[in-house]
């Protein structure tokens, strides 16, 4: 998976906060504290699409962007790239079990037990 840089990241918390397609004039209106040029927020939406971040729909005359997945799918992605890492899987997961607290335990539980159901049921 192709990593964000820091603008980049700026960028996408700008589409996924959004909850809409956006122009590129409306994200660099949309970033806090930069003072940046509009060619340079479309070359960072360029670049995202190309990297499969972002997809690009005409509407009129102006382009608008959306991320392709949601802020959850990219952390997922990332968790999965980092685990893919580990010479060791299982203690890679054990060592991340010690470090979430315990509201974030019971999620992942739940998590499991929901994902284990449904594979068990034959569902995707």
């Amino acid at each position: 998976m192709a990593r964000l840089g820091e603008l980049e990241r700026a960028v996408m918390e700008v589409l996924w906060t959004a909850g809409r397609p956006v122009t590129a004039r409306e994200v660099v209106d949309a970033l806090p504290d930069r003072s940046l040029a509009a060619t340079t927020v479309l070359t960072v939406l360029s670049r995202l699409e190309h990297k499969g971040f972002v997809a690009r729909d005409r509407n009129g005359r102006a382009h608008h962007y959306r991320p392709v997945a949601g802020r959850e799918e990219h952390v997922a992605a990332l968790m999965r790239e980092a685990l893919d890492t580990a010479s060791d899987r299982g203690a890679a997961l054990a060592r991340f079990a010690e470090e979430v607290s315990p509201s974030e335990a019971a999620a992942l539980a739940d998590a499991l037990t929901e994902a284990v159901r449904r594979r068990s049921d034959g569902e995707p």
